[in-house]
Order: C-alpha cells, then sequence, then structure tokens
C-alpha cells in the first residue's frame, strides 16, 4: 500500500510530505529513502515500492520542500536536469539532514520501535554519509555519493554500519575524489566501499538512460543483504 503522509519537522514550527510504502504484511523495520537531485520522483518511489516488497517500511521525504514543494524531475530531459542542478545550489544540507531525522523518527514511531536504516542516490548519497555520522539510523547506504572527501572530518561519528557504492567514472566524482574516499574510509570499522569500474553517475537508477543493469542489480543486491543483515 502507498500514499502520503505529513511529518512536523524537528522544530515543530512546520511540516513536510513523505512518500509511503507499506509491506503486505508487519514491516520487519523502515527504511528512509533519501533523494536525488530530481525530487521525489516515480524512480525513487519506485526505490520504497521495492523495499515494500522486501518487507520494510519505506519513506522518501520530501527535501525540497522549503525550495518548493512536490519537484519531480525526469533526469533524462535537459531542461529538467539543469534545473536539479539550481535546485541542488540553494538546498541546504544541514536543513536535509534534520528533515532525514525527522523521517526516521517518524518510522521509528510507526514501526513500534523497530530498526531505521536509511539508502540515498546522488545528493542523497551524500546525505546518506551525514546522516550516518549526524543520526541514529541503524544502517546507511549511498549510491555515487558526491563531496564525501570534504566531510572526512566527520567519519569518527559514524558509529553504525554503513556501505557507500563508488562508480569509478563517476562524471560528478573524480579519480581524485575516489581515492580520498578509499584513504579516508577504507580503515573504519563500519564503513564498507564498493567499486564499479567503468560506471558512471546514476548507475543504479530504477528508469532512464543513466541505468546499468547488471551494476545495478549487483549493487542493489549488496544492498538488502547489508540491510538484511544490520536492520533484523
Amino acid at each position: 500500500m502507498t500514499g502520503n503522509a505529513t511529518i512536523d519537522t524537528l522544530s515543530g514550527d512546520d511540516s513536510f510530505e513523505l512518500y509511503v510504502a507499506r509491506p503486505a504484511n508487519e514491516p520487519k523495520a523502515a527504511i528512509v529513502v533519501i533523494q536525488e537531485i530530481f525530487g521525489v520522483n516515480a524512480g525513487i518511489r519506485r526505490k520504497c515500492d521495492k523495499l515494500a516488497e522486501e518487507g520494510y517500511l519505506a519513506v522518501a521525504p520530501d527535501l525540497f520542500w522549503k525550495l518548493e514543494r512536490g519537484i519531480e524531475l525526469d533526469p533524462d530531459v535537459k531542461p529538467e536536469f539543469d534545473r536539479a542542478l539550481k535546485l541542488m545550489e540553494k538546498f541546504d544540507e544541514d536543513q536535509g539532514i534534520r528533515d532525514i531525522e525527522a523521517a526516521i523518527r517518524w518510522a521509528h514511531q510507526e514501526t513500534g520501535g523497530k530498526k531505521v536504516g536509511a539508502v540515498g542516490y546522488c545528493l542523497g548519497g551524500k546525505l546518506a554519509y551525514m546522516t550516518a555520522a549526524r543520526t541514529d539510523s541503524d544502517a546507511t547506504v549511498g549510491y555515487y555519493a558526491v563531496g564525501v572527501p570534504d566531510m572526512l572530518d566527520e567519519k569518527e561519528a559514524i558509529a553504525n554500519p554503513l556501505m557507500l557504492h563508488i562508480p569509478t567514472d563517476d562524471d560528478f566524482n573524480d579519480a581524485e575524489a575516489q581515492k580520498a574516499m578509499h584513504d579516508g574510509l577504507d580503515s573504519h570499522p563500519k564503513v564498507t566501499l564498493h567499486d564499479y569500474d567503468g560506471l558512471n553517475h546514476g548507475f543504479a537508477t530504477e528508469f532512464g538512460d543513466r541505468r546499468a543493469e547488471d551494476a545495478a542489480d549487483l549493487a542493489d543486491k549488496r544492498t538488502a543483504e547489508f540491510f538484511q543483515k544490520h536492520l533484523s
């Protein structure tokens, strides 16, 4: 069952929406799905739906709500892609983490206190790293995170498992940045990095031109096993 829910911000002075996908039976845990720069679009909703099929309560918060509520963009349409880049420039990442924390708390309560993890893509990949460092997410996964080398000083705050999927030919994350991620995180006892040779940013999208089927299936299999291990 799918639908929307409205939840309060952490400060309680405003509210925003979540896309919610519920499993057929009692959820075994919950997962917050963190959007790309394209908003909570069809691809992100499909990520939630697939997690619900696996038995999780899956929720995707509308993180762009302070800029404009209900944004849905198609990365394969250039004017929409360009608009997404402009939105990202205006986006307050610290506010985004607070909204993710609000979603985690809501999901924790909604499941009667079960574990809550998070998974993010693109912008959401970076926010997943920040979520692992700044919230009590029980297990977190980031796909093609950008900007992590600038935040390696936060790694000591990562107390629960984090997995990052890194395509080696990422147009937004060059070889130097990837090396910095490995140098900074490979020795961290809670962090696992997976490289995907020859793959570009967005390879695990559900729809559109960016998807690389075999690599997406491998990454998603690793993510499923990770969540099964850490959210059970």
